[in-house]
């Protein structure tokens, strides 16, 4: 019986899958991330197009419609200004959102280099960069975060910077751990016995090789910084009024929880759904990139 040839016996066998591509299939694969991903980008475009999509001035006032419940004019009811609250919402996304990855910029900035220096090259500069980062551990994150905005004044740059600076610790932990477990790998070995130098072998060969989980700290942070920011900006220490801002938003809301609910509610609700759907991204990219899972 004669043996079937293939139809192409000249082409190449294909390449396997990348571990970036696998790990992007197995996001695909997880319904809980993709919803997560869905809400987020939504929650962008919001922030992006906010001009074209809030139908009135988020500052502008009006005195015969103060706190006017949710209606056909105002979809999410006025507050005790008569501005509209929608509006408000929507523009108040932009803050948030800024807050969120520009704070985590600020750690990544700061977190991975000092992290990389720590674990690659060991010794009393690891010794000393891990006892400094012991001791901002040991404050809790919203504490610290709160004293430094507080110390350069309220506005939502300087709350930026400040959750920035309170989050690099764990980038700073994070990084070093990682680190010390590539460093020893075989390949960094021989990239070593090659003759390449320290610099090189930390940007080129350790750097990329943690990046996954960096990714995932980095998504899960942003809705940590959600919070923070929000959190700030309810104590006074955040976006100044009048721009919109959710936790402004909710401080005021406090005053008129009985006669205009609808006040904390959206602000609220947007503030949930936006970390929800930060952390069930984070989630489904931590198990994307465990080589672990199918």
């Amino acid at each position: 019986m004669a043996a079937v040839l293939p139809s192409n016996p000249t082409a190449a066998p294909r390449a396997p899958a990348g571990p970036w591509r696998r790990a992007g299939r197995r996001l695909l694969r997880r319904k809980a991330a993709m919803l997560g991903l869905a809400v987020v980008l939504f929650f962008v475009a919001l922030a992006l197009f906010a001009p074209w999509i809030a139908p009135h001035d988020p500052v502008a006032t009006s005195w015969g419609a103060i706190r006017k419940p949710p209606s056909a004019t105002h979809w999410f009811g006025t507050d005790e200004l008569g501005r509209d609250v929608l509006s408000r919402v929507v523009w108040g996304t932009q803050a948030s959102l800024l807050a969120g990855v520009v704070s985590v910029g600020i750690s990544l900035l700061l977190g991975v280099p000092i992290g990389l220096v720590a674990g690659f090259f060991g010794g009393w500069i690891d010794a000393v960069i891990s006892r400094i980062t012991d001791a901002f551990l040991a404050c809790p994150f919203l504490i610290l975060a709160i004293a430094l905005a507080a110390f350069l004044g309220p506005s939502l740059t300087n709350a930026m910077i400040a959750i920035g600076v309170s989050a690099t610790p764990v980038f700073v932990r994070l990084t070093r751990g990682q680190v010390l477990a590539v460093k020893v790998e075989d390949y960094v070995e021989a990239a070593r016995a090659v003759g390449n130098p320290p610099w090189r072998i930390a940007l080129k060969h350790v750097l990329p090789n943690v990046t996954a989980p960096l990714i995932v700290q980095s998504t899960l942070a942003i809705a940590s910084a959600v919070i923070a920011e929000a959190s700030l900006s309810f104590l006074g220490l955040g976006q100044q009024p009048p721009a919109p801002s959710w936790g402004s938003m909710l401080n005021t809301a406090k005053n008129y929880m009985d006669q205009a609910p609808w006040m904390a509610l959206w602000p609220g609700l947007a503030i949930f759904v936006l970390v929800l759907s930060f952390n069930l991204l984070g989630d489904g990219l931590r198990d994307a990139f465990d080589p672990r899972q199918r």
